[in-house]
């Protein structure tokens, strides 16, 4: 792709401000409230950077070796809400991982069916609201609490500070993978 056919967006963003769902004009009140903003916002991010592409280019692996693919990012952050919120927040390590026989996380073998992309974002739909679920039921008195993660203590305020972190990484990867596709830029 040369340079001439780079889309940087509107003025550098990825939409026009009055057309972002990721802005509002209130500012989050509370540790909670605030952790779930900005999860707000990079789940968000994730789904607009999937906007407006057929199948072929969801999936498509756009930087080699890598086999990261825009549904297969879905597809892992289905997983990763789920191992979270299902497993270890709400204390049922006893379930099944979601994809359990994918070893790479959702990432290999994506199909690039339209199929497979409403499968991957019903799944990945559905764990956000089962996440968003619980998060409704608790306040910040509770962001303290451990969890076991099957490997060691974690305080639900760590868990949701890297759920953040991981929607944030997989959005930087989300943009590169955007950009190779169609050129299309922006935060």
């Amino acid at each position: 792709m040369s340079s001439d056919q780079r889309q940087v967006g509107f003025q550098g963003i990825w939409l026009p401000e009055s057309e972002d769902p990721r802005l509002h004009k209130e500012q989050p009140v509370g540790e909670l409230a605030t952790y779930r903003d900005y999860l707000r916002h990079y789940r968000l991010t994730l789904e607009l950077k999937c906007q407006d592409l057929g199948p072929e280019d969801l999936a498509k692996q756009s930087v080699p070796p890598s086999d990261l693919s825009l549904i297969g990012l879905i597809r892992h952050m289905a997983r990763v809400e789920h191992g979270w919120f299902q497993r270890v927040l709400k204390e049922n390590l006893d379930i099944p991982r979601l994809d359990a026989d994918d070893p790479t996380g959702g990432f290999h073998k994506v199909e690039p069916t339209e199929e497979s992309v409403t499968e991957a974002f019903a799944s990945w739909r559905e764990q956000v609201a089962l996440a968003d679920e619980w998060l409704d039921s608790i306040d910040d008195s509770v962001l303290g609490d451990l969890r076991d993660t099957g490997h060691e203590q974690a305080s639900i305020r760590d868990i949701l500070v890297h759920m953040i972190e991981e929607y944030a990484r997989h959005a930087g990867h989300a943009d590169l993978l955007r950009e190779t596709i169609d050129g299309r830029t922006g935060q």
